[in-house]
């Protein structure tokens, strides 16, 4: 059994999507050349993961409309947890299915520039921005099969823009809510920092399809221009239900950064990528990335680092806590080209395993095409410390406890990394939940 090649929408089908969507036409033109080409191109093959099997072809792709929120009161609790509802956000933006059911920006960011948008709305009232950034810079429709089939099926999605020398003090906040269990979720979401610019984004994915069979194709693009500096936090949590492809690249240009701080917790599989390209001279990127995994879940996490700039700085922290029959693979791969001197890869990836038949494996990659750099890696895969475990029961903690206590201790590199406290106590209660 191999996953279904055809694909179920055609170019007549596209072309009406695009039309109701109100997009330009070289939205259009790109989405049908995109499906042309997931017709020839092949599936990702992600090291040491299987994904011939799973569910990326048996969808339902539409643009499902969620009813619109007056008050931030009126959402379920579970939403609720991800900010501090007596003292909200003055930039949130709500996506409840494919459409927008709450969005604010402060007055004084709108009056600097700053756009904070759904991506429909960005494609009408700020289409040539859209298009110098679409993925052109970051990732390409032809990589494979699906970021084809998601330039092709795009039906959701923000973007984000802060002009040249503004910066944002206060966290942008999204969450993307998928209620209807029948909609298939490919989002978009484009982040551009111009020049001197800084700003602090967080975004969250909520699904409830626990049974029902669904497809989230999610690819993020964040440009850093020169000196600019960008913090992005997330935290993912499709239901079981849901077969996930998520990709994540990132751009910094001359001094700028990009640091990311990754929760992934999904009950369904998973393939992740997060991939950033050093461009610019003296330009960092460090990436924190936080899992837990259980029941029979597969997951498959590759993270990298392209150094191209001179001078740059990149880390990779990795941290993933697998229990039941989970398996989970992290892939740690720092690249430097030729020319890029005097630049650092460094890179730790860690497995922490809480039952015989869980799986998890750590590999760490360099290659590395220039002779002054410095480069470095780590790796673990193992049990939870019986040392640890003795030496807090010894002083009265119960055994459950004491595992507990080492395992948040082991997670809290990435999850104190978190920039929203509220988003951080939520990926405290989600690995609560996850782990017992």
């Amino acid at each position: 059994m191999t996953v279904e090649t055809k694909l179920p929408f055609d170019k007549d089908y596209i072309e009406q999507f695009s039309k109701e969507q109100s997009e330009p036409d070289w939205m259009k033109d790109l989405r049908l050349r995109a499906l042309e080409q997931a017709e020839n191109l092949d599936m990702p093959e992600p090291d040491k993961t299987n994904i011939t099997r799973w569910n990326f072809s048996r969808f339902n792709h539409k643009y499902a409309e969620g009813d619109t929120l007056t008050s931030l009161s009126n959402l379920p609790s579970e939403i609720k947890d991800f900010f501090d509802e007596e003292n909200a956000p003055e930039n949130l933006l709500i996506q409840r299915n494919q459409s927008v059911a709450y969005h604010t920006l402060s007055q004084q960011l709108k009056d600097k520039g700053v756009i904070f948008t759904d991506i429909f709305t960005a494609l009408r009232d700020h289409e040539d921005l859209v298009k110098r950034y679409y993925m052109k810079d970051a990732v390409s429709t032809d990589e494979h099969r699906l970021t084809a089939l998601h330039a092709a099926l795009m039906n959701g999605g923000i973007f984000i823009y802060v002009p040249k020398n503004v910066q944002i003090e206060e966290p942008l906040q999204v969450i993307f809510w998928q209620e209807d269990d029948e909609a298939s979720l490919f989002n978009h979401v484009l982040v551009v920092a111009e020049e001197s610019s800084s700003l602090t984004y967080v975004e969250n994915y909520l699904s409830h399809n626990e049974d029902a069979e669904n497809v989230a194709n999610v690819i993020t693009e964040v440009i850093a221009h020169d000196n600019a500096k960008i913090s992005f936090g997330a935290v993912d949590n499709f239901a079981a239900g849901t077969t996930t492809y998520m990709n994540r690249r990132g751009v910094t240009y001359r001094d700028a950064s990009i640091d990311w701080a990754l929760g992934q917790m999904n009950d369904g599989n998973t393939v992740f990528e997060n991939v950033t390209h050093l461009v610019g001279d003296n330009s960092t990127g460090h990436t924190k990335t936080v899992t837990v995994g259980r029941n029979k879940q597969i997951q498959n996490f590759s993270t990298k680092t392209v150094h191209v700039g001179k001078d740059t700085e990149a880390h990779i922290l990795q941290h993933g806590v697998m229990k039941d029959r989970s398996t989970a693979i992290f892939n740690a791969i720092g690249k430097i080209e030729h020319g890029a001197t005097r630049s650092n890869a460094e890179q730790e990836s860690r497995m922490l395993m809480l039952s015989e038949k869980a799986r998890g494996d750590a590999n760490p990659i360099l290659l590395i095409d220039e002779n002054d750099v410095t480069a470095g890696h780590a790796a673990s895969v193992g049990r939870v410390d019986p040392l640890q475990m003795y030496y807090l029961m010894s002083r009265g903690i119960t055994k459950e406890e004491a595992q507990r206590l080492i395992i948040h201790g082991f997670l809290a590199p990435v999850v104190r990394q978190l920039p929203i406290a509220s988003v951080r106590k939520q990926l405290t209660e989600l690995i609560e939940r996850k782990v017992y």
